[in-house]
C-alpha cells in the first residue's frame, strides 16, 4: 500500500500524487484552504452574489485579497464570474457544480465547529 491520500482524475483515469509539490490538485486545496478561499466559497453556497456584497458579507477582507481569492477559485473552476456590461460594470459570481460539491463539505465543518462551541454569552 502506498502512503498518503490521491485524488483520481476522472478524465485520464490517472492519480494524482498531492504529495507531491508538484501536484496541480495542490495548488486547488491551497486556494479552497486559504484564509479567505473558504469563507468565499461558503458566502456563495446559498446566494450569487456581486463583488461588493461577497467584501460586506466577509468582515476583515480588503478588496485587493478578496480580487485575489475570487481570481483564484475562477481559475479552478470552482465559482463562476458574470459581468453584466453595465457603467460601472456589475460583476457577480456564484458557485459552479464543482464548487457546490467543494464547499459542501466545508459548510458541515462550519456547522459542527459552531454547534459544539460554548454558547455566547450577551454582551
Amino acid at each position: 500500500m502506498r502512503e498518503g491520500a490521491q485524488l483520481t482524475q476522472a478524465e485520464a483515469g490517472k492519480r494524482y500524487e498531492v504529495f507531491h509539490t508538484d501536484c496541480p490538485a495542490r495548488d486547488m486545496v491551497d486556494h479552497v484552504t486559504s484564509r479567505w478561499g473558504v469563507w468565499v466559497l461558503i458566502s456563495l453556497r446559498s446566494n450569487d452574489l456581486r463583488f461588493h456584497e461577497l467584501r460586506d458579507s466577509i468582515l476583515g477582507i480588503s478588496e485587493k485579497m478578496l480580487a485575489q481569492t475570487l481570481r483564484a477559485l475562477v481559475q479552478d473552476g470552482l465559482i463562476w464570474r458574470k459581468v453584466e456590461p453595465t457603467t460601472p460594470p456589475q460583476v457577480t459570481y456564484g458557485l459552479s457544480e464543482f464548487g457546490q460539491d467543494v464547499s459542501e463539505p466545508l459548510t458541515e465543518l462550519f456547522n459542527r465547529i459552531t454547534q459544539r462551541l460554548p454558547p455566547r454569552s450577551p454582551g
